[in-house]
């Protein structure tokens, strides 16, 4: 065990306590020893003590912070099947097989329920559904919550936007390829890209406007010849 002092400038203000006396900084090494001290005796009512603990039991407690926040998005339909998907961590439900059973227990678990966030499987999952589709965003179980759900909501508004507010399945699945452009610009690989629908929409329009022509779908031509004749109507 080592003893050291501090000074108590750095720990009375931020704290919110007034340390009276000296600081005495005290590193326990072996977590055994607290179980025999009485700091009462230990220590003088004159003197403040921080503790501090250095065990390597409580290296495993402790999450380093990353920007793999995300673990899968996925919007299923009022049946519970897959619409689209994607998970970004490799050690989450590698196999298809085992990535559509969860969702199926997602779904069982969340489309009668009220709640906007649920734990599974040991994640934690945050929804949101319109008509007959279900928005799911998954992230690990230490999460902050309203991080993901800043995501859902991105993804959700910029397909609600993109789709013109006709967020349902048969015009999501008329307009797959620019739903996965959206997903894509929300999240890459686990890190969070952006959070602002209105920046996704932009840039997925930036992206569907270079797309050959002979690779767009035939509601891609169809959409894009609705607007030349919208706009040439107006002129």
């Amino acid at each position: 065990m080592d003893y050291g002092p501090m000074d108590m400038e750095s720990l009375s203000g931020p704290l919110g306590y007034d340390y009276p006396g000296s600081i005495l900084a005290v590193v326990v090494e072996d977590m055994a020893f607290l179980q025999d001290v009485d700091m009462s005796i230990a220590f003088p009512e004159n003197i403040g003590y921080v503790l501090l603990v250095s065990c390597p039991c409580l290296k495993n407690c402790v999450k380093e912070p990353t920007l793999y926040t995300v673990k899968g998005m996925a919007i299923l339909d009022n049946d519970g099947n897959r619409i689209l998907a994607k998970y970004y961590d490799k050690n989450v439900f590698p196999t298809a097989k085992e990535q559509k059973t969860f969702e199926k227990n997602l779904f069982n678990k969340t489309h009668r329920a009220n709640a906007e966030i649920i734990m599974l499987d040991g994640l934690t999952c945050v929804y949101r559904s319109n008509v007959d589709l279900f928005f799911y965003v998954m992230g690990s179980s230490h999460e902050n919550e309203l991080i993901l759900m800043s995501v859902l909501n991105c993804l959700y508004d910029s397909v609600s936007h993109i789709l013109r507010k006709n967020v349902e399945k048969r015009v999501v699945l008329e307009n797959l390829d620019i739903v996965m452009l959206a997903m894509d610009e929300i999240c890459d690989g686990g890190i969070i890209m952006e959070a602002d629908s209105s920046a996704v929409v932009q840039r997925v329009a930036l992206r569907t406007d270079d797309i050959p022509l002979g690779e767009q779908t035939v509601a891609q031509v169809l959409q894009s010849a609705k607007e030349q004749l919208k706009w040439s109507l107006l002129k």
